[in-house]
């Protein structure tokens, strides 16, 4: 008898635990939060939980995101949160919060097209936002500004696009009203192939003013521009290839493929945002004909083909470091 009351003792013990984060878990999800008044939230469209998560710990509406992102995923039920401005009231609970930006509360709703974002994604954004109606064809590339565009509910798909791409010739105009007499684009359409290639080469902004500098030169002594992106989209229409590039894709002969024209591909190969067609407008001045990633997220840039091999070594030993191949 002794035997078997001390080995019941294990169960009962993990059972208390069990209770115990049981009680931590539903506790938590209904204590009032952190938040002293209230306050208009915005979930960015196309947000993850984790993202709106870090966002509301961030702005003091919750105490931690970790624990949010829990809790939510035990006793949200599937809620699915939405993209717009929410008002959440002081002291709001992890349940309250959850409920309300998985609700149609919604102050404002918000659509965002995010830099670099090509047409037929913008397409897909549109036509999946349940907020708006009607159908719309996929717009021509470069035709749209990236930004974060209020909508009403019930409003067309192609009222939106419209205001888009207003939005996009408003910016280019003003852009090429201001642009340096160092810029290669002959024409504001120019600027916006040009930037679609910045954009897609760099995600790094403090880079675009140079990579814009370095393609300029490239067209400037009449170089073959040499941009990877160019030759995968003809392939994807921007969306991400899926698999490493192959000889026949870089040899593929096409009028984007900048391996194998010279000049400019016949049109943009994305929607380039304000910062790309600012950089084309206005490019460095610099030497640099040749770049490479330097395994920090930026390029290294070189005026010489002898310089730029030292680089690509440099770039093959951190990819060769970290198991890359």
């Amino acid at each position: 008898m002794l035997g078997s009351r001390w080995g019941c003792m294990p169960l009962v013990a993990a059972a208390a635990l069990v209770l115990t984060a049981l009680g931590w878990l539903g506790a938590g999800w209904v204590w009032s939060g952190p938040l002293a008044h209230d306050t208009a939230f915005v979930v960015p469209d196309g947000s993850s939980l984790s993202s709106v998560a870090d966002k509301l710990e961030k702005e003091g509406v919750i105490g931690s995101a970790a624990a949010f992102k829990l809790r939510s995923r035990v006793f949200g039920m599937g809620s699915t949160i939405k993209a717009g401005e929410f008002k959440l009231p002081a002291n709001s609970s992890m349940r309250r919060v959850l409920g309300i930006i998985a609700s149609d509360e919604i102050l404002r709703r918000f659509v965002t097209v995010p830099e670099g974002m090509p047409s037929i994604m913008v397409y897909d954004r549109l036509m999946a936002n349940p907020s708006l109606t009607g159908t719309i064809e996929v717009p021509p590339e470069g035709s749209v500004l990236p930004d974060t565009y209020e909508i009403e509910k019930g409003e067309s798909r192609q009222a939106v696009l419209l205001r888009m791409q207003a939005a996009m010739q408003r910016t280019l105009a003003e852009q090429w009203a201001k642009r340096s007499p160092d810029t290669v684009a002959k024409t504001p359409e120019e600027a916006v192939v040009l930037a679609s290639i910045v954009e897609k080469e760099t995600g790094k902004p403090s880079e675009r003013p140079m990579v814009a500098g370095l393609y300029s030169n490239r067209i400037r002594t009449g170089m073959q521009l040499q941009a990877d992106p160019t030759f995968i989209y003809p392939i994807t229409k921007g969306k991400a290839l899926g698999r490493r590039p192959r000889e026949s894709d870089i040899h593929a002969i096409n009028d984007y493929n900048t391996y194998v024209i010279f000049g400019l591909p016949k049109g943009p190969i994305t929607n380039p945002g304000r910062l790309s067609i600012a950089a084309v407008l206005n490019p460095a001045k610099t030497d640099a004909l040749y770049m490479v990633a330097d395994g920090s997220g930026g390029h290294a840039f070189a005026a010489t083909y002898a310089e730029h091999r030292i680089n690509a070594e440099k770039w093959f030993t951190i990819r060769k470091n970290r198991g890359d191949f």
